[in-house]
């Protein structure tokens, strides 16, 4: 493959309603499009990828200006060289970026288009790239922080109905176990997990202990992202299962969770962690160590979420995910939706990692567009 032009596109797209966690609230999602045209064995091919990174460095050092300027600056002519050399291929993206530090996000994005031109060309599909024997995922949701128990109880109550097969409610100090009381008291014995997303200290372990009666799923991320040790003694103090979140960037941290003790499940999330082939190394160690992962979610296009929904049929993700419909955020999405139907969303089978964007859709939604090579 070599690239001939790469276009990062800033979309502004609308939340179907407010999106609130312990760090903020988010009423609408700028997203950084990768369009990358090459020449793959004569022929013109072009791929997408999806940055995750949010407006603010809040959830991460990552942000989307930030993202923009290290993929002109420094990633995009690291790539350029590098197939000076030789012919560029997905496999060869993180290696050939490995020597700029860090930017996990931005360099996902990039490893997603290339990887995405590759399979286009190929005419085979993401499941097929990663071996996935399931026809389709179960479907779980993440619930925001409400201003209210009983507008959260209303939300749930729709989601459930809607056919969602797990519930995932956001905490956060002063939001935590009257909500979860609440929920388990209207619904009964639902799957239901929550995710604090680093929120507390190992100061605020005698409140987090009281989660243990309500028989979660697991708890998501309740320190902060360096504190490894500290959720390993955490998770000795507690009977609900530790996940780590913000804490797993790579496979070897998350070789490190498992060893000491500070993982029980894993959430992955590729652009967190530097892209999809990263994500599948986390998902194989995991399978070996007996540790289950399950698939989160960052707001993600028809783009990021059919990508998600392939990886998610991995046999090691035995809990349900966050791949849900993309009217739980999207009134348009910006290519043919992804359709839940029974609680489960099917794995796509087209070439590629999704569906071809829409392109109307796209130019509605675009703010600015960069020429980057």
């Amino acid at each position: 493959m070599q690239i001939n032009a790469v276009h990062l596109h800033t979309l502004r797209m609308p939340l179907v309603a407010p999106f609130t966690t312990s760090f903020s609230t988010q009423t609408e999602r700028t997203v950084i499009l990768v369009e990358l045209t090459a020449d793959v064995d004569g022929q013109e091919v072009t791929g997408w990828g999806e940055c995750v990174a949010l407006n603010e460095p809040l959830y991460s050092s990552e942000y989307v200006a930030e993202v923009l300027d290290v993929s002109c600056r420094f990633l995009l002519p690291q790539l350029l060289t590098f197939q000076q050399q030789r012919p560029l291929t997905a496999e060869m993206v993180a290696t050939c970026l490995a020597p700029i530090v860090g930017h996990r996000m931005a360099k996902a994005a990039l490893e997603m288009a290339v990887l995405d031109t590759q399979l286009r060309a190929a005419g085979a599909s993401f499941a097929d790239y990663l071996g996935v024997s399931r026809d389709r995922i179960p479907s779980g949701v993440s619930v925001g922080i409400h201003d209210t128990i009983p507008e959260l109880v209303t939300a749930v109550e729709d989601y459930l109905a809607d056919g969602y097969r797990r519930i995932k409610l956001k905490i956060r100090p002063g939001w935590d176990i009257a909500p979860v009381r609440a929920i388990r008291e209207a619904f009964g014995d639902i799957p239901l997990q929550v995710d604090a997303n680093a929120a507390y200290t190992l100061v605020d372990a005698p409140q987090l202990r009281r989660l243990d009666e309500f028989g979660l799923l697991l708890i998501e991320q309740p320190l902060a992202e360096d504190d490894l040790r500290q959720h390993a003694q955490l998770a000795r103090l507690m009977t609900t299962p530790m996940c780590l979140d913000e804490s797993i960037v790579s496979a070897e941290a998350a070789a490190d969770a498992i060893a000491l003790g500070a993982a029980a499940v894993i959430n992955i999330k590729p652009g967190r962690v530097g892209g999809y082939l990263e994500a599948r190394r986390i998902h194989d160690i995991a399978r070996a160590s007996g540790v289950a992962v399950w698939c989160g979610g960052m707001l993600e296009t028809g783009i990021g979420r059919a990508a998600n929904a392939a990886l998610a049929g991995l046999p090691g993700f035995t809990l349900t995910g966050d791949v849900s419909a993309s009217n739980r955020f999207y009134e348009e999405d910006i290519t043919p939706p992804i359709v839940m139907m029974d609680g489960y969303i099917e794995v796509p089978t087209v070439a590629g990692l999704c569906a071809e964007p829409i392109r109307s859709r796209i130019e509605k939604f675009t703010i600015e567009t960069i020429a980057a090579c």
